[in-house]
């Protein structure tokens, strides 16, 4: 089974460009008993129940990656680093890579886990997603289903 987790914050602009994908994709995957798609919104623990039992994982978030906004890139999870700096993790920690690699020690994390990020243009306290963005959902949208279908490695 592959579970499509979206995190983000819809009430900060395209901090909620995942919850908005995952959203979008489940027309055509909500049915299907080997996807499931999960809003798990700020809650960064969520993560952790969200990976278990699954075969394979794709993570899709808002993230300042230093690219032009609105630029999509995927990344395997142990091809990238944190630069943040929280020393402990809590319930709404937002350290992704931290909160993996604590599910990869307590034995609940996919083999196969892959990210997506999405350079934001905005995180002001807004309800909706920056122009640029919201044009691109298509595109992201249609990223995160050729993943969903593509071949376990």
């Amino acid at each position: 089974m592959i579970v499509v987790v979206g995190l983000g914050n819809p009430l900060r602009g395209d901090e909620g460009v995942a919850v908005r994908i995952v959203q979008e994709l489940e027309p055509a995957f909500g049915n299907r008993p080997d996807v499931r798609l999960l809003d798990i919104g700020t809650s960064g623990m969520r993560l952790l129940d969200a990976l278990a039992g699954a075969d394979r994982a794709v993570i899709v978030d808002c993230a300042r990656m230093g690219e032009e906004p609105g630029t999509i890139m995927r990344f395997r999870a142990d091809d990238v680093t944190s630069r943040r700096q929280e020393e402990s993790i809590t319930p709404h920690s937002g350290d992704l890579l931290r909160l993996i690699d604590l599910a990869r020690r307590l034995g609940a994390c996919p083999e196969e886990t892959v990210l997506f990020g999405i350079e934001p243009v905005s995180l002001d306290y807004r309800e909706g997603l920056t122009a640029l963005i919201e044009e691109r959902l298509p595109l992201y949208v249609q990223r995160i289903a050729d993943e969903i279908d593509r071949p376990a490695t």
